[in-house]
């Protein structure tokens, strides 16, 4: 399994899938269990942060703060992730576009399918 893999979990119940992970289901209340989740997906609505999260936990970077793309993935199995969105310049980001999300330190980051680095 990849480290950087996607691990939310699927109710044994209902069958719903959710991220993160969750021992019991948000929707019905039965039991989940951990599931890997397949990380390609549809970008499904966006936004750009333009001020510098709070400080403490943020820390900006040594050549100062600068706008980025933010949003959520949809995931083929229902799954909506808010990411950080790497790899595209915000004013190039589209809804409905190819991605790929994988877990980060703290929130995922997704990348336009193909582009990787």
């Amino acid at each position: 399994m990849p480290a950087r893999a996607l691990r939310g979990s699927r109710c044994s119940r209902c069958e719903v899938a959710v991220y993160p992970a969750d021992p019991a289901c948000p929707s019905c209340g039965g039991p989940a269990a951990p599931v890997v989740l397949s990380g390609a997906g549809t970008l499904w609505t966006w936004t750009v942060q333009r001020y510098a999260p709070k400080s403490p936990p943020y820390s900006a970077p040594q050549d100062g703060f600068r706008p980025f793309a933010v949003g959520f993935v949809e995931l083929p199995e229902g799954v909506r992730v808010l990411a950080v969105l790497d790899g595209v310049r915000p004013e190039d980001v589209r809804i409905g576009m190819p991605v790929t999300v994988a877990a980060g330190d703290g929130v995922p980051h997704a990348r336009p399918a193909g582009v990787t680095g």
